[in-house]
């Protein structure tokens, strides 16, 4: 199943390894889950996960993103002509649409009322 996971869920995966998010994660490290990206999301990732506030290691960073970017999905989404409350998760929606994947996200309010985004607790109880 393709997804695409917004940034908040994973700087909560790597708070909380035993959390709903790094279940998430855990779909995308057992190959149940095929994240999506493009460039944009991925330079997001970077920057968010090293921000200094959180402390991440740098290995926890470089293994997760190198697991996403070698399991997944690279794509080149074309601009949807859509207004979102934050213009900064446009990406996002962009490309779960382009790949027709579901939209993992901590913040729905960001995204249109649209079946393919889900919270992580609704993604993980539609595995079920």
């Amino acid at each position: 199943m393709l997804v695409v996971i917004d940034t908040n869920v994973l700087v909560s995966a790597l708070y909380s390894r035993d959390g709903s998010p790094a279940k998430v994660i855990a779909l995308v490290q057992n190959g149940v889950a095929t994240p999506c990206y493009d460039y944009r999301i991925l330079i997001e990732y970077r920057e968010v996960l090293a921000r200094p506030k959180f402390n991440f290691a740098e290995w926890e960073i470089t293994d997760l993103l190198s697991q996403i970017e070698s399991d997944g999905l690279s794509v080149s989404p074309r601009p949807l002509n859509i207004e979102l409350p934050d213009e900064e998760d446009r990406k996002f929606y962009e490309v779960a649409k382009h790949c027709h994947a579901r939209l993992i996200t901590g913040n729905l309010k960001h995204f249109p009322n649209d079946k393919i985004v889900l919270s992580v607790r609704e993604f993980l109880d539609s595995l079920l």
